[in-house]
């Protein structure tokens, strides 16, 4: 595909188009005549030639072509007016500041706006546009999104609360801040604790799977301006979802088995040979792995989109997001880095009021909340599971928003989708220079 967009741009000077037979301006020696001496009279023209209009432009408004400077004579100043795009004073009357066929002034203001029949252009996007489509969507479709992310969000922390409340035991971790535990007491609480974090980890991933899996397909259908309800989101996403949990299953995979990589090799120099040396080689392999995960994750960071869309596999799905990643990793990451930033700051803004109220309202008060010695009661944990509710109905929405978006978006560098999503949005007149194919930033 030709990423530059075909407009014909003004390089040549006026009077390389002029036609040589024509007659010069009075007062003007035409090219290819002499120039009659100081003080003697020369011959004026009889008239205008045979393709000079009739009636001339104003003054002020058009100037003489532009040609070769009689000896001594110093060529006048360009008259002072609008450029090549602008509309002449007193509105457009015609040439270069008329509007062109493609909606610019003359075929010379820039390239014609792009279609935008949902949420975003039909063209390349910038970071703010891929942002702002995910607001948009959660703001024009606020009853489906608000539907989908409020009832998973409700059933997955609801889950949460009961397993904490009534399986969990809270006090068993209470060693871990003990200076005079046993090592025993600190290994059981220690299991304790990463036996908790796993079940709500496992329980909030499904809930985050099956919201993303929906909100998915509400986005792809905003992109081209086409209402959706729960129901049909649901229809669409339904046969995708079991192949999305493998794919998530299989990243989380990926991921424990570099950690482990990096970690397992210093932990066992530690083990047997002991000292400084075996602590300092497993920071050391841990850091490294870390940074190979981030870059494995942003690279597999457009699968899910791909394969809901795309109705492709697992392996075809990870070989796609990574296909559309390649040379723009850079990109991708600071763009989900920063919205990842900011739904952060907006889910820690609306769950820190919940937390210290919940706090306030338990048995053992904000002191005890504060110095750690507190346990969580069940008007604790409702409390601050009202605030993760309202958290995640406003962050699922963005999250999965920015994700479909980033996707589009290497598509349509890529592979030229906004053509493909023109048509489907019926957008009429495509072609080379038809709006939506215009590259953008």
């Amino acid at each position: 595909m030709n990423d530059t967009p075909g407009w014909a741009s003004p390089g040549s000077p006026p009077s390389d188009g002029r036609d040589p037979g024509a007659s010069a301006p009075a007062g003007r020696p035409a090219p290819d005549q002499p120039a009659h001496p100081a003080g003697q009279p020369g011959e004026q023209p009889a008239g205008p030639g045979g393709k000079w209009s009739k009636e001339q432009p104003p003054p002020g408004q058009w100037s003489a072509p532009t040609g070769p400077a009689a000896p001594g004579q110093t060529p006048p100043p360009p008259p002072p007016g609008p450029g090549w795009g602008a509309p002449p004073p007193g509105g457009p009357a015609g040439g270069y500041g008329a509007p062109g066929p493609y909606g610019g002034w003359g075929g010379w203001g820039g390239p014609p706006p792009a279609a935008k029949p949902g949420v975003i252009p039909l063209r390349p996007l910038g970071v703010g546009e891929i942002l702002d489509g995910a607001v948009s969507t959660m703001r024009t479709y606020w009853r489906t999104v608000l539907g989908i992310a409020l009832t998973v969000a409700v059933l997955t922390e609801l889950v949460v609360v009961l397993l904490e409340g009534l399986v969990l035991d809270d006090t068993a971790t209470g060693a871990l801040g003990d200076p005079s535990a046993t090592l025993d007491e600190l290994t059981r609480a220690m299991t304790d604790a990463m036996l908790s974090l796993g079940v709500v980890s496992l329980i909030t991933l499904i809930g985050t799977v099956v919201a993303t899996a929906l909100l998915t397909t509400v986005t792809s259908r905003a992109v081209l301006g086409k209402p959706v309800t729960t129901g049909e989101a649901w229809r669409d996403a339904r046969p995708r979802v079991l192949a999305l949990f493998g794919l998530i299953l299989l990243l989380l995979l990926i991921t424990a088995g570099v950690i482990a990589v990096g970690f397992v090799p210093g932990t066992l120099v530690a083990v047997t040979a002991g000292g400084g040396a075996g602590v300092a080689l497993t920071i050391l392999g841990v850091l490294a792995a870390t940074v190979l995960c981030v870059w494995l994750m942003v690279r597999f960071s457009l699968a899910s989109p791909a394969l809901m869309l795309e109705k492709q596999g697992i392996k075809k799905a990870l070989s796609r997001s990574v296909k559309l990643v390649r040379g723009s990793w850079w990109r991708v990451f600071g763009i989900q880095l920063l919205a990842m930033i900011i739904t952060n700051v907006v889910a820690s803004i609306i769950v820190i009021p919940f937390t210290f109220l919940g706090a306030a309202l338990g048995g053992d008060g904000l002191s005890g909340f504060v110095d750690g010695t507190g346990t969580r009661d069940w008007t604790f944990l409702v409390i601050t599971g009202i605030g993760s509710v309202i958290g995640s109905a406003i962050t699922l929405p963005i999250t999965a928003g920015v994700t479909v978006l980033l996707y589009i978006d290497q598509r349509i560098r890529r592979e030229a989708l906004d053509l493909e999503l023109a048509r489907a949005a019926g957008v009429q007149d495509l072609g080379p220079g038809a709006p939506g194919t215009t590259p953008g930033g």
